[in-house]
């Protein structure tokens, strides 16, 4: 249910917390554990987009850190963050398992593997 919820909303509204809590006869109190033990969902809401720039070490070794610069200057927001036009949020994460195709940045859920800080101008 909480998966739907963010398919939905692209967060988890608190309204509709309850709404899961009181459907499947468990404490609100265990729906926002899971909500915020995994980080898959969010209790913020989120852009249209998310990027995930992955900073394990061969996407590190390989630019990594260049390429996070570039997307928090071009989208004027730090990890963590959402853009005000609700367009793109912006994550840093530690690894995303394509570390051939370092340095990768996952938009939402399709990797871009090889990039340069010039191949993040599209986005």
């Amino acid at each position: 249910m909480l998966q739907d919820v963010q398919l939905t909303y692209r967060y988890l509204p608190r309204s509709e917390a309850r709404i899961v809590a009181r459907t499947s006869a468990l404490p609100l109190a265990k729906v926002y554990g899971v909500a915020t033990f995994y980080k898959a969902f969010s209790l913020t809401p989120r852009g249209e987009k998310i990027l995930r720039a992955c900073s394990g070490t061969a996407c590190h070794i390989r630019g990594a850190p260049l390429i996070l610069n570039e997307l928090k200057t071009r989208l004027k927001i730090n990890p963590g963050e959402t853009t005000a036009d609700m367009k793109f949020s912006l994550e840093s994460v530690n690894c995303v398992g394509a570390c051939a195709l370092a340095p990768v940045v996952m938009v939402d859920d399709v990797a871009h593997g090889g990039l340069t800080v010039t191949a993040c101008a599209g986005w």
